[in-house]
């Protein structure tokens, strides 16, 4: 079969399937790679080590799939409405997080994508890629025509905007690449890097995750350090605040997929209650959820640190329980302390106020 017709039954067949856009990128060394690269060697990705275990493989696709000719770059609209306007009891939780796991939904349509493109030329060899494998997604969803890399690091497609989730298929045949997205729309807006509340961006393009707060929500492990907890802005897992202020997400369609939509329990969470929610109800609750990646003891973790920032007076009882609670995390019961000792419960131990925790780090540097 041609390439051109492939090319065009493919992406026929990948809107058919739910993706919102496709395009076709050439495998090449990721146009990025440098830059990332330097966002390593500054320190800029706060200790996620696997990021430097597979740093190498970064630069090309080939690491993935050997022979791979071509990158199918597909998006996929999630989430609906604004931005979250909680009480202070009431956790924040990023949008692409409300709902089931990406990781999951964007993989079964790759799949079945694959699936589709095997009864069409079974010698072809394809990979699907969802997150977790070596691929610089942005870079190639750019060089496919999706869209341009914003000022805050994420890609943004004009029609769109930024709330997708990127997926990618890995094919070892030549197929017809769509033109690079070679412009920027940002112009002279700075909104993103204004609004983040903990300053995060060093600079357009440069976003240092020792300062993010979807860092210490998420891939952060242990008690959060004082200075970082203060600065949370009442997240517990991820952060929106830089896509909520994005004007090119001001028209942007809602996600349609059904399994990504928003469950009632992530829309608006009573952080007093996850404290005193038991392991099994933690369990259940995060089956085909991505918040498992912070887990039971991340969420619980940041509860805590949400409620002592917010002085919740009443959250006291449940935060008691849980630093007295010797089976428990000492992550949870760290944070439980420190949170009775910014309301000046008389539960909190003086020696367990927030001692003993280096503090976060000032350095900055750039970002892929």
């Amino acid at each position: 079969m041609a390439p051109l017709d492939l090319t065009r039954r493919l992406k026929e067949r990948a809107l058919a399937l739910g993706f919102d856009r496709v395009g076709v990128a050439p495998a090449q060394d990721a146009p990025d790679y440098g830059r990332f690269r330097d966002w390593l060697d500054a320190g800029s990705d706060a200790g996620m080590e696997y990021m430097r275990r597979h740093a190498d493989a970064r630069a090309h696709p080939d690491s993935i799939l050997e022979g791979v000719r071509s990158v199918v770059m597909v998006s996929l609209v999630y989430g609906a409405g604004g931005p979250p306007h909680p009480s202070p009891a009431v956790g924040k939780i990023a949008r692409y997080a409300r709902g089931g796991d990406y990781h999951h939904v964007l993989r079964a349509r790759l799949e079945a994508l694959i699936a589709w493109l095997k009864g069409e030329a079974p010698e072809i060899s394809a990979r699907a890629v969802v997150d977790t494998a070596p691929l610089l997604e942005r870079d190639f969803a750019r060089l496919a025509g999706l869209g341009w890399i914003g000022k805050n690091t994420l890609l943004i497609d004009r029609k769109l905007g930024s709330f997708t989730f990127l997926g990618a298929l890995l094919v070892d045949v030549e197929l017809e690449p769509d033109a690079p997205h070679a412009t920027s729309h940002c112009g002279t807006c700075t909104r993103c890097l204004d609004a983040c509340p903990t300053d995060a961006f060093d600079g357009p393009y440069r976003l240092d995750a020792r300062k993010c707060i979807s860092y210490w929500t998420i891939e952060h492990r242990g008690p959060i350090p004082d200075e970082a907890a203060a600065n949370l802005d009442g997240w517990v897992f991820g952060c929106d605040v830089c896509q909520d202020v994005c004007p090119w997400n001001r028209k942007a369609p809602a996600g349609l997929a059904p399994e990504l939509a928003s469950r009632p329990e992530w829309d608006g969470p009573d952080l007093i209650e996850w404290l005193g929610r038991s392991k099994g109800d933690w369990k259940r609750a995060l089956r085909g959820s991505a918040m498992g990646r912070a887990g039971r003891v991340g969420l619980v973790r940041n509860a805590a640190v949400a409620l002592g920032v917010a002085g919740r007076v009443d959250a006291a009882p449940a935060l008691a329980a849980r630093m007295a609670d010797r089976d428990e995390h000492p992550a949870i019961r760290d944070a439980a302390a420190r949170a009775l000792g910014r309301l000046d419960a008389p539960t909190a131990p003086e020696a367990l106020r927030g001692e003993g925790t280096p503090p976060i780090s000032k350095s900055r540097g750039p970002s892929p």
